[in-house]
Protein backbone atom coordinates (compact mmCIF):
# COMPACT_ATOMS: atom_id res chain seq x y z
CA UNK A 1 0.00 0.00 0.00
CA UNK A 2 1.59 3.20 -1.34
CA UNK A 3 -0.32 5.41 0.84
CA UNK A 4 -2.23 4.48 4.16
CA UNK A 5 -4.69 7.56 4.17
CA UNK A 6 -4.48 7.92 0.86
CA UNK A 7 -7.81 6.66 0.25
CA UNK A 8 -9.44 9.30 2.72
CA UNK A 9 -7.28 12.69 1.81
CA UNK A 10 -7.48 12.17 -2.36
CA UNK A 11 -10.93 12.49 -4.22
CA UNK A 12 -11.82 10.53 -7.25
CA UNK A 13 -10.55 12.75 -10.32
CA UNK A 14 -11.62 11.07 -13.41
CA UNK A 15 -9.68 11.76 -16.61
CA UNK A 16 -11.38 14.66 -18.33
CA UNK A 17 -13.02 14.46 -21.72
CA UNK A 18 -13.56 16.71 -24.58
CA UNK A 19 -16.61 19.13 -24.42
CA UNK A 20 -19.83 17.60 -25.77
CA UNK A 21 -20.37 20.00 -28.19
CA UNK A 22 -16.97 20.03 -29.31
CA UNK A 23 -16.16 15.76 -30.07
CA UNK A 24 -19.78 15.49 -31.45
CA UNK A 25 -18.24 17.32 -34.34
CA UNK A 26 -15.54 15.13 -35.20
CA UNK A 27 -14.42 11.55 -34.61
CA UNK A 28 -11.41 10.95 -32.66
CA UNK A 29 -11.47 9.95 -29.05
CA UNK A 30 -13.50 11.57 -26.64
CA UNK A 31 -10.51 11.75 -24.06
CA UNK A 32 -8.29 14.60 -24.27
CA UNK A 33 -4.55 14.05 -25.16
CA UNK A 34 -2.23 13.04 -22.61
CA UNK A 35 -3.58 12.67 -19.26
CA UNK A 36 -1.67 14.78 -16.76
CA UNK A 37 0.79 12.04 -15.22
CA UNK A 38 0.84 13.39 -11.28
CA UNK A 39 -2.52 13.06 -11.49
CA UNK A 40 -2.81 9.38 -12.27
CA UNK A 41 -0.33 8.25 -10.33
CA UNK A 42 -2.23 10.19 -7.62
CA UNK A 43 -5.28 8.24 -8.23
CA UNK A 44 -3.12 5.24 -7.99
CA UNK A 45 -2.35 5.99 -4.30
CA UNK A 46 -6.38 6.17 -3.63
CA UNK A 47 -6.12 1.94 -3.93
CA UNK A 48 -6.28 0.21 -0.48
CA UNK A 49 -4.32 -2.53 -1.28
CA UNK A 50 -6.34 -4.98 0.07
CA UNK A 51 -5.97 -8.31 1.85
CA UNK A 52 -8.63 -9.84 -0.36
CA UNK A 53 -8.75 -7.77 -4.06
CA UNK A 54 -12.51 -7.92 -4.71
CA UNK A 55 -11.59 -6.18 -8.16
CA UNK A 56 -8.71 -8.73 -9.00
CA UNK A 57 -11.73 -11.84 -8.61
CA UNK A 58 -13.75 -9.59 -10.52
CA UNK A 59 -11.87 -9.41 -13.55
CA UNK A 60 -12.18 -12.12 -16.36
CA UNK A 61 -8.66 -11.63 -16.88
CA UNK A 62 -7.61 -11.98 -13.54
CA UNK A 63 -5.53 -8.58 -13.38
CA UNK A 64 -2.72 -7.54 -10.99
CA UNK A 65 -4.75 -4.47 -10.29
CA UNK A 66 -3.18 -3.34 -6.55
CA UNK A 67 0.15 -4.37 -8.28
CA UNK A 68 0.15 -2.01 -10.96
CA UNK A 69 -1.49 0.50 -9.00
CA UNK A 70 1.99 0.70 -6.45
CA UNK A 71 3.70 0.51 -9.62
CA UNK A 72 1.66 3.87 -11.60
CA UNK A 73 1.66 5.57 -7.81
CA UNK A 74 5.20 5.38 -8.22
CA UNK A 75 5.15 6.70 -11.57
CA UNK A 76 7.45 3.44 -12.45
CA UNK A 77 5.44 2.84 -15.66
CA UNK A 78 7.88 -0.03 -17.21
CA UNK A 79 7.05 -1.97 -14.28
CA UNK A 80 3.27 -1.41 -14.00
CA UNK A 81 3.23 -1.89 -17.80
CA UNK A 82 4.87 -5.13 -17.29
CA UNK A 83 2.47 -6.21 -14.95
CA UNK A 84 -0.32 -5.24 -16.82
CA UNK A 85 0.59 -7.33 -19.67
CA UNK A 86 1.04 -10.22 -17.49
CA UNK A 87 -2.91 -10.89 -17.78
CA UNK A 88 -3.72 -8.69 -20.93
CA UNK A 89 -2.25 -8.79 -24.45
CA UNK A 90 -4.18 -5.54 -25.44
CA UNK A 91 -4.64 -3.31 -22.42
CA UNK A 92 -5.45 0.06 -24.33
CA UNK A 93 -8.17 -2.01 -26.34
CA UNK A 94 -9.86 -2.87 -22.62
CA UNK A 95 -8.60 0.88 -21.14
CA UNK A 96 -11.07 2.03 -24.17
CA UNK A 97 -14.12 -0.21 -23.75
CA UNK A 98 -14.14 -2.38 -20.63
CA UNK A 99 -16.79 -1.10 -18.49
CA UNK A 100 -14.41 -1.98 -15.63
CA UNK A 101 -16.11 -4.42 -13.42
CA UNK A 102 -13.84 -4.46 -11.58
CA UNK A 103 -14.55 -0.94 -9.87
CA UNK A 104 -17.95 -1.71 -9.59
CA UNK A 105 -15.89 -4.35 -6.71
CA UNK A 106 -13.67 -1.96 -5.52
CA UNK A 107 -13.59 -2.17 -1.78
CA UNK A 108 -13.79 1.59 -1.44
CA UNK A 109 -16.88 1.67 -3.57
CA UNK A 110 -18.43 0.21 -0.08
CA UNK A 111 -18.32 4.00 1.14
CA UNK A 112 -17.45 5.88 -1.46
CA UNK A 113 -16.67 6.39 -4.92
CA UNK A 114 -14.00 3.55 -6.77
CA UNK A 115 -10.46 3.51 -7.52
CA UNK A 116 -10.26 4.58 -11.12
CA UNK A 117 -8.81 1.60 -12.59
CA UNK A 118 -9.91 1.87 -15.81
CA UNK A 119 -8.18 5.55 -16.32
CA UNK A 120 -5.07 3.77 -14.69
CA UNK A 121 -4.73 1.10 -17.24
CA UNK A 122 -5.45 3.12 -19.91
CA UNK A 123 -2.85 5.39 -18.82
CA UNK A 124 -0.58 2.39 -18.32
CA UNK A 125 -0.94 1.08 -21.74
CA UNK A 126 -0.74 4.31 -23.44
CA UNK A 127 2.47 4.95 -21.46
CA UNK A 128 3.97 1.76 -22.59
CA UNK A 129 3.57 2.36 -26.15
CA UNK A 130 4.93 5.88 -25.99
CA UNK A 131 7.98 5.24 -23.73
CA UNK A 132 9.10 1.93 -26.21
CA UNK A 133 7.79 -0.73 -23.46
CA UNK A 134 6.12 -2.47 -26.32
CA UNK A 135 7.89 -4.58 -28.75
CA UNK A 136 7.76 -8.09 -30.30
CA UNK A 137 7.79 -11.19 -28.45
CA UNK A 138 9.68 -13.52 -30.37
CA UNK A 139 9.23 -17.55 -29.29
CA UNK A 140 12.53 -18.94 -28.15
CA UNK A 141 11.92 -21.69 -30.49
CA UNK A 142 9.37 -22.64 -32.94
CA UNK A 143 7.44 -26.17 -32.28
CA UNK A 144 7.13 -27.11 -36.20
CA UNK A 145 3.16 -27.13 -35.33
CA UNK A 146 1.08 -24.58 -37.42
CA UNK A 147 -3.15 -23.27 -35.85
CA UNK A 148 -5.44 -21.92 -38.19
CA UNK A 149 -7.48 -19.07 -36.11
CA UNK A 150 -10.95 -18.29 -37.50
CA UNK A 151 -11.74 -14.77 -36.61
CA UNK A 152 -9.72 -11.80 -36.07
CA UNK A 153 -11.48 -10.08 -33.10
CA UNK A 154 -10.31 -9.37 -30.00
CA UNK A 155 -10.74 -13.62 -28.94
CA UNK A 156 -8.90 -14.39 -31.97
CA UNK A 157 -6.31 -11.84 -31.54
CA UNK A 158 -5.60 -12.87 -27.96
CA UNK A 159 -5.42 -16.44 -29.15
CA UNK A 160 -3.05 -15.83 -31.35
CA UNK A 161 -0.64 -13.73 -29.97
CA UNK A 162 -0.18 -16.48 -26.90
CA UNK A 163 0.02 -19.35 -29.45
CA UNK A 164 2.68 -17.59 -31.81
CA UNK A 165 4.64 -16.57 -28.67
CA UNK A 166 4.56 -20.23 -28.06
CA UNK A 167 6.06 -21.25 -30.79
CA UNK A 168 3.92 -22.15 -33.45
CA UNK A 169 2.61 -20.97 -36.79
CA UNK A 170 -0.65 -19.19 -36.66
CA UNK A 171 -2.36 -17.90 -39.56
CA UNK A 172 -5.77 -15.97 -38.21
CA UNK A 173 -8.21 -15.43 -41.52
CA UNK A 174 -10.83 -13.00 -41.46
CA UNK A 175 -13.88 -12.69 -43.94
CA UNK A 176 -13.66 -9.41 -43.82
CA UNK A 177 -11.39 -6.72 -46.28
CA UNK A 178 -9.45 -5.43 -42.65
CA UNK A 179 -7.98 -7.77 -39.87
CA UNK A 180 -9.91 -6.55 -36.38
CA UNK A 181 -13.49 -8.08 -36.21
CA UNK A 182 -15.63 -5.88 -34.01
CA UNK A 183 -12.65 -3.85 -33.38
CA UNK A 184 -12.19 -2.55 -36.72
CA UNK A 185 -15.81 -2.04 -37.72
CA UNK A 186 -18.14 -2.34 -35.08
CA UNK A 187 -16.09 -0.10 -32.59
CA UNK A 188 -16.92 3.58 -33.51
CA UNK A 189 -13.51 5.55 -33.80
CA UNK A 190 -14.03 8.12 -31.30
CA UNK A 191 -14.49 5.25 -28.62
CA UNK A 192 -11.06 3.92 -29.74
CA UNK A 193 -8.55 4.79 -32.43
CA UNK A 194 -8.31 2.40 -34.75
CA UNK A 195 -4.33 3.19 -34.54
CA UNK A 196 -4.18 1.45 -31.40
CA UNK A 197 -5.57 -1.81 -33.55
CA UNK A 198 -2.81 -1.17 -35.97
CA UNK A 199 -0.32 -0.74 -33.46
CA UNK A 200 -0.59 -4.37 -31.90
CA UNK A 201 -1.74 -5.62 -35.73
CA UNK A 202 1.82 -4.72 -36.43
CA UNK A 203 3.33 -5.77 -33.12
CA UNK A 204 1.69 -9.00 -33.95
CA UNK A 205 3.33 -9.92 -37.69
CA UNK A 206 6.70 -8.46 -36.34
CA UNK A 207 6.22 -11.61 -33.92
CA UNK A 208 5.08 -14.27 -36.56
CA UNK A 209 1.83 -14.08 -36.92
CA UNK A 210 -0.05 -14.75 -40.59
CA UNK A 211 -2.86 -12.46 -41.25
CA UNK A 212 -4.70 -13.52 -44.44
CA UNK A 213 -7.83 -10.87 -44.34
CA UNK A 214 -10.54 -11.36 -47.25
CA UNK A 215 -10.75 -15.11 -47.21
CA UNK A 216 -14.26 -16.46 -45.55
CA UNK A 217 -13.60 -20.01 -44.02
CA UNK A 218 -16.38 -22.33 -45.40
CA UNK A 219 -17.54 -19.78 -48.38
CA UNK A 220 -14.36 -18.57 -49.62
CA UNK A 221 -12.11 -21.52 -48.62
CA UNK A 222 -12.73 -24.97 -47.61
CA UNK A 223 -13.01 -25.82 -44.39
CA UNK A 224 -11.86 -29.42 -44.64
CA UNK A 225 -8.75 -28.16 -46.24
CA UNK A 226 -8.58 -26.09 -43.30
CA UNK A 227 -8.50 -28.39 -40.97
CA UNK A 228 -6.38 -31.16 -43.14
CA UNK A 229 -3.79 -28.16 -43.52
CA UNK A 230 -3.36 -27.22 -39.60
CA UNK A 231 -3.06 -29.25 -36.52
CA UNK A 232 -5.24 -27.06 -34.56
CA UNK A 233 -8.19 -24.37 -35.33
CA UNK A 234 -9.53 -22.26 -32.82
CA UNK A 235 -12.85 -20.54 -34.00
CA UNK A 236 -13.02 -17.23 -32.75
CA UNK A 237 -16.09 -15.84 -35.43
CA UNK A 238 -17.66 -14.12 -32.79
CA UNK A 239 -21.79 -13.50 -32.21
CA UNK A 240 -22.58 -12.22 -35.38
CA UNK A 241 -26.37 -12.83 -35.86
CA UNK A 242 -28.36 -10.61 -35.12
CA UNK A 243 -31.72 -10.88 -32.69
CA UNK A 244 -34.51 -9.61 -34.49
CA UNK A 245 -37.84 -7.23 -34.05
CA UNK A 246 -40.93 -9.16 -34.91
CA UNK A 247 -43.63 -7.08 -35.27
CA UNK A 248 -45.81 -5.08 -37.87
CA UNK A 249 -44.16 -2.81 -40.73
CA UNK A 250 -40.37 -4.47 -40.14
CA UNK A 251 -39.53 -5.01 -43.96
CA UNK A 252 -40.32 -1.17 -44.48
CA UNK A 253 -37.35 0.43 -45.93
CA UNK A 254 -35.05 2.13 -44.00
CA UNK A 255 -34.67 -0.24 -40.84
CA UNK A 256 -31.45 -1.48 -40.26
CA UNK A 257 -29.72 -3.99 -37.90
CA UNK A 258 -26.91 -1.91 -35.77
CA UNK A 259 -24.34 -3.61 -37.08
CA UNK A 260 -25.00 -3.35 -40.48
CA UNK A 261 -25.27 0.72 -39.76
CA UNK A 262 -22.01 0.76 -37.56
CA UNK A 263 -19.59 -1.29 -40.03
CA UNK A 264 -20.97 1.47 -42.91
CA UNK A 265 -19.97 4.41 -40.72
CA UNK A 266 -16.56 2.52 -39.74
CA UNK A 267 -15.70 2.39 -43.13
CA UNK A 268 -16.53 6.10 -44.03
CA UNK A 269 -13.75 7.09 -41.72
CA UNK A 270 -11.28 5.36 -44.36
CA UNK A 271 -12.80 6.93 -46.95
CA UNK A 272 -15.59 4.91 -47.92
CA UNK A 273 -18.84 6.82 -48.41
CA UNK A 274 -21.79 6.19 -46.11
CA UNK A 275 -24.50 5.32 -48.56
CA UNK A 276 -27.53 7.23 -48.26
CA UNK A 277 -29.64 4.93 -47.14
CA UNK A 278 -27.25 4.10 -44.03
CA UNK A 279 -26.70 7.93 -43.71
CA UNK A 280 -28.67 10.11 -40.42
CA UNK A 281 -27.77 13.35 -41.77
CA UNK A 282 -31.00 15.30 -41.57
CA UNK A 283 -33.14 12.37 -40.60
CA UNK A 284 -35.34 11.67 -37.74
CA UNK A 285 -33.62 8.53 -35.94
CA UNK A 286 -34.85 6.12 -33.28
CA UNK A 287 -32.67 3.86 -31.62
CA UNK A 288 -34.30 0.39 -30.51
CA UNK A 289 -32.13 -1.03 -27.75
CA UNK A 290 -30.93 0.07 -24.44
CA UNK A 291 -27.41 -1.07 -24.49
CA UNK A 292 -23.69 -0.39 -25.56
CA UNK A 293 -24.28 -1.04 -29.25
CA UNK A 294 -27.11 1.34 -28.97
CA UNK A 295 -25.05 4.02 -27.43
CA UNK A 296 -22.54 3.81 -30.06
CA UNK A 297 -24.92 4.67 -32.58
CA UNK A 298 -26.35 7.36 -30.51
CA UNK A 299 -22.85 8.86 -30.75
CA UNK A 300 -22.34 8.16 -34.38
CA UNK A 301 -25.92 9.64 -35.55
CA UNK A 302 -25.25 12.82 -33.39
CA UNK A 303 -21.84 13.25 -35.72
CA UNK A 304 -23.75 12.05 -38.94
CA UNK A 305 -26.44 15.14 -38.09
CA UNK A 306 -29.20 13.67 -37.04
CA UNK A 307 -32.12 15.52 -36.96
CA UNK A 308 -33.23 14.18 -33.94
CA UNK A 309 -32.35 11.14 -32.05
CA UNK A 310 -34.80 9.09 -29.49
CA UNK A 311 -33.20 5.87 -27.78
CA UNK A 312 -35.83 3.16 -27.01
CA UNK A 313 -35.03 0.89 -23.72
CA UNK A 314 -38.08 -1.84 -22.67
CA UNK A 315 -36.19 -1.71 -19.33
CA UNK A 316 -36.59 1.30 -16.56
CA UNK A 317 -34.29 4.03 -15.55
CA UNK A 318 -32.19 2.10 -12.90
CA UNK A 319 -31.25 4.01 -9.90
CA UNK A 320 -28.47 5.44 -8.55
CA UNK A 321 -27.64 3.42 -6.22
CA UNK A 322 -27.60 -0.61 -5.77
CA UNK A 323 -30.56 -2.44 -5.69
CA UNK A 324 -31.20 -5.05 -2.87
CA UNK A 325 -31.22 -7.98 -4.97
CA UNK A 326 -27.30 -6.31 -6.57
CA UNK A 327 -25.42 -6.41 -3.46
CA UNK A 328 -21.64 -5.42 -3.66
CA UNK A 329 -19.23 -7.23 -4.88
CA UNK A 330 -22.06 -7.74 -7.39
CA UNK A 331 -19.92 -6.96 -10.78
CA UNK A 332 -21.50 -4.41 -12.92
CA UNK A 333 -24.65 -3.21 -11.13
CA UNK A 334 -27.57 -2.21 -12.92
CA UNK A 335 -27.65 1.74 -12.21
CA UNK A 336 -28.23 4.81 -13.94
CA UNK A 337 -25.20 6.04 -16.09
CA UNK A 338 -24.39 8.21 -19.05
CA UNK A 339 -22.23 7.61 -21.76
CA UNK A 340 -20.27 10.15 -23.76
CA UNK A 341 -22.76 9.82 -26.69
CA UNK A 342 -25.56 10.55 -23.72
CA UNK A 343 -24.10 13.70 -22.90
CA UNK A 344 -23.58 14.62 -26.55
CA UNK A 345 -26.77 14.58 -26.61
CA UNK A 346 -27.67 16.37 -23.62
CA UNK A 347 -25.43 19.19 -24.90
CA UNK A 348 -27.32 19.15 -28.35
CA UNK A 349 -30.45 18.55 -27.57
CA UNK A 350 -30.91 19.35 -23.70
CA UNK A 351 -32.69 16.11 -22.26
CA UNK A 352 -31.89 12.47 -22.45
CA UNK A 353 -32.82 10.78 -25.61
CA UNK A 354 -33.83 7.48 -23.84
CA UNK A 355 -37.42 6.95 -23.74
CA UNK A 356 -37.31 3.83 -20.80
CA UNK A 357 -40.18 1.22 -20.04
CA UNK A 358 -41.26 1.28 -23.81
CA UNK A 359 -41.64 -1.23 -26.55
CA UNK A 360 -41.99 -1.01 -30.02
CA UNK A 361 -45.68 -1.80 -31.22
CA UNK A 362 -45.45 -1.31 -35.06
CA UNK A 363 -44.05 1.10 -38.10
CA UNK A 364 -45.88 3.03 -40.31
CA UNK A 365 -44.70 3.53 -43.39
CA UNK A 366 -45.16 6.25 -46.26
CA UNK A 367 -46.97 5.52 -49.62
CA UNK A 368 -43.09 4.45 -51.49
CA UNK A 369 -42.40 1.83 -48.61
CA UNK A 370 -40.40 3.97 -46.58
CA UNK A 371 -40.31 3.76 -42.80
CA UNK A 372 -41.82 7.45 -41.72
CA UNK A 373 -43.07 6.85 -37.78
CA UNK A 374 -42.38 4.22 -35.27
CA UNK A 375 -45.30 3.47 -32.66
CA UNK A 376 -44.69 2.83 -28.80
CA UNK A 377 -46.49 1.54 -25.70
CA UNK A 378 -45.23 2.08 -22.15
CA UNK A 379 -44.72 -1.24 -20.12
CA UNK A 380 -44.69 -1.59 -16.41
CA UNK A 381 -41.15 -1.64 -14.87
CA UNK A 382 -41.92 -5.16 -13.00
CA UNK A 383 -42.85 -7.62 -15.87
CA UNK A 384 -42.59 -5.30 -19.27
CA UNK A 385 -46.67 -5.71 -19.44
CA UNK A 386 -47.78 -2.93 -22.20
CA UNK A 387 -50.34 -0.58 -20.42
CA UNK A 388 -53.26 0.42 -22.16
CA UNK A 389 -53.63 3.70 -23.15
CA UNK A 390 -49.98 4.90 -23.68
CA UNK A 391 -49.35 4.52 -27.74
CA UNK A 392 -47.17 7.16 -28.69
CA UNK A 393 -46.03 8.11 -32.82
CA UNK A 394 -41.96 9.14 -33.01
CA UNK A 395 -41.33 10.57 -36.37
CA UNK A 396 -38.53 7.93 -37.66
CA UNK A 397 -36.90 7.84 -41.12
CA UNK A 398 -33.81 5.92 -39.76
CA UNK A 399 -34.18 3.15 -37.57
CA UNK A 400 -31.51 1.08 -36.03
CA UNK A 401 -32.04 -2.51 -34.30
CA UNK A 402 -29.94 -2.90 -31.37
CA UNK A 403 -31.01 -6.04 -29.64
CA UNK A 404 -27.99 -7.99 -29.35
CA UNK A 405 -27.10 -11.20 -30.40
CA UNK A 406 -28.31 -14.97 -31.25
CA UNK A 407 -25.18 -15.85 -31.78
CA UNK A 408 -22.28 -16.55 -34.74
CA UNK A 409 -22.96 -17.51 -38.09
CA UNK A 410 -24.13 -21.11 -38.33
CA UNK A 411 -22.86 -21.46 -42.11
CA UNK A 412 -23.01 -25.35 -42.90
CA UNK A 413 -19.34 -24.63 -44.90
CA UNK A 414 -17.61 -24.00 -41.81
CA UNK A 415 -20.07 -25.79 -39.04
CA UNK A 416 -20.22 -29.24 -40.96
CA UNK A 417 -16.27 -29.88 -41.68
CA UNK A 418 -15.24 -28.70 -38.37
CA UNK A 419 -17.36 -30.60 -36.43
CA UNK A 420 -19.45 -27.89 -34.85
CA UNK A 421 -22.81 -27.80 -32.83
CA UNK A 422 -25.23 -25.42 -31.89
CA UNK A 423 -26.50 -25.00 -27.92
CA UNK A 424 -29.96 -24.00 -27.19
CA UNK A 425 -28.36 -20.54 -26.90
CA UNK A 426 -27.32 -20.53 -30.73
CA UNK A 427 -23.58 -20.57 -29.67
CA UNK A 428 -21.14 -23.10 -30.53
CA UNK A 429 -21.05 -26.03 -28.13
CA UNK A 430 -17.88 -27.13 -26.03
CA UNK A 431 -16.34 -28.65 -23.31
CA UNK A 432 -14.78 -26.41 -20.03
CA UNK A 433 -11.52 -26.62 -21.82
CA UNK A 434 -12.47 -24.81 -25.04
CA UNK A 435 -12.80 -27.62 -27.69
CA UNK A 436 -15.79 -28.38 -29.76
CA UNK A 437 -18.33 -30.58 -28.98
CA UNK A 438 -18.85 -32.98 -32.44
CA UNK A 439 -22.02 -33.63 -33.73
CA UNK A 440 -22.67 -37.52 -33.20
CA UNK A 441 -22.34 -38.33 -36.85
CA UNK A 442 -18.72 -36.54 -36.78
CA UNK A 443 -16.52 -39.30 -35.23
CA UNK A 444 -13.60 -37.73 -33.25
CA UNK A 445 -10.50 -37.24 -34.81
CA UNK A 446 -7.78 -38.31 -32.40
CA UNK A 447 -4.25 -40.26 -33.03
CA UNK A 448 -1.18 -39.15 -34.65
CA UNK A 449 -2.08 -36.22 -37.50
CA UNK A 450 -5.48 -35.52 -35.81
CA UNK A 451 -6.95 -31.60 -35.50
CA UNK A 452 -8.71 -30.59 -32.53
CA UNK A 453 -11.27 -27.60 -33.13
CA UNK A 454 -11.56 -25.37 -29.92
CA UNK A 455 -14.22 -22.59 -29.43
CA UNK A 456 -13.58 -19.09 -28.15
CA UNK A 457 -14.74 -15.80 -27.49
CA UNK A 458 -18.62 -15.11 -28.33
CA UNK A 459 -18.62 -17.90 -30.52
CA UNK A 460 -18.68 -19.98 -27.49
CA UNK A 461 -19.83 -17.75 -24.81
CA UNK A 462 -22.78 -15.20 -26.44
CA UNK A 463 -22.04 -11.93 -26.60
CA UNK A 464 -20.13 -10.29 -24.15
CA UNK A 465 -17.15 -7.73 -23.14
CA UNK A 466 -14.22 -7.31 -24.84
CA UNK A 467 -12.43 -8.51 -21.62
CA UNK A 468 -13.94 -11.59 -21.38
CA UNK A 469 -13.14 -12.21 -25.69
CA UNK A 470 -9.65 -11.44 -24.54
CA UNK A 471 -9.84 -13.75 -21.38
CA UNK A 472 -11.57 -16.98 -23.38
CA UNK A 473 -8.69 -16.29 -25.98
CA UNK A 474 -6.08 -16.63 -23.74
CA UNK A 475 -7.68 -20.08 -22.21
CA UNK A 476 -8.78 -21.25 -25.87
CA UNK A 477 -4.63 -21.08 -27.00
CA UNK A 478 -4.06 -22.79 -23.00
CA UNK A 479 -6.02 -25.52 -24.58
CA UNK A 480 -5.07 -25.72 -27.94
CA UNK A 481 -1.25 -25.87 -26.89
CA UNK A 482 -1.57 -28.34 -24.27
CA UNK A 483 -3.13 -30.70 -27.17
CA UNK A 484 -0.28 -30.09 -29.32
CA UNK A 485 2.64 -30.32 -27.02
CA UNK A 486 0.95 -32.28 -24.35
CA UNK A 487 0.98 -29.63 -21.71
CA UNK A 488 1.46 -25.97 -21.52
CA UNK A 489 3.32 -22.99 -20.03
CA UNK A 490 0.50 -20.94 -21.07
CA UNK A 491 -1.65 -19.15 -18.13
CA UNK A 492 -5.54 -19.79 -18.53
CA UNK A 493 -7.75 -17.37 -17.03
CA UNK A 494 -10.83 -18.88 -17.03
CA UNK A 495 -12.71 -22.37 -18.01
CA UNK A 496 -15.62 -22.25 -20.68
CA UNK A 497 -17.54 -23.01 -18.13
CA UNK A 498 -16.88 -20.10 -16.14
CA UNK A 499 -19.27 -17.34 -15.77
CA UNK A 500 -19.16 -13.62 -14.99
CA UNK A 501 -21.05 -12.64 -11.45
CA UNK A 502 -23.72 -10.19 -12.91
Amino acid sequence: MTDPAGFLRIPRRPTPSRPPGERARDWDEVHQGQPLLPVVSDQARRCMDCGVPFCHGACPLGNLIPEWNVYAAHGDWATAAERLHATNNFPEFTGCLCPAPCEDSCVLALTDESVGIKQIERTVAEQAWARGYVSPLRPARLSGRSVAVVGSGPAGLAAAQQLTRAGHAVTVYERADRVGGLLRYGIPDFKMSKDRLDSRIAQMEEEGTVFRPGVDVGRGLDADRLRSDHDAVVVATGATRPRELHCEGRMLRGIHHAMEYLTAANRATSSCPVPAELSARGKDVVIVGGGDTGSDCLGTVLRQGAASVVQVDVNPRPGPDRTADEPWPLVHPRIHRLSHAHEEALARDGADPRAFSSVTVRFDGDPSGAVRALVLNAVAPDDRRPLPGTNREISAQLVLLALGFRGPDQDPGLVVPLGLTATEQGTFARTPDFAALPVAATPPREGPGSTAVFVAGDAGRGASLVVWAIAEGRAAAAAADRFLRGATELPSPIRATDRPLA
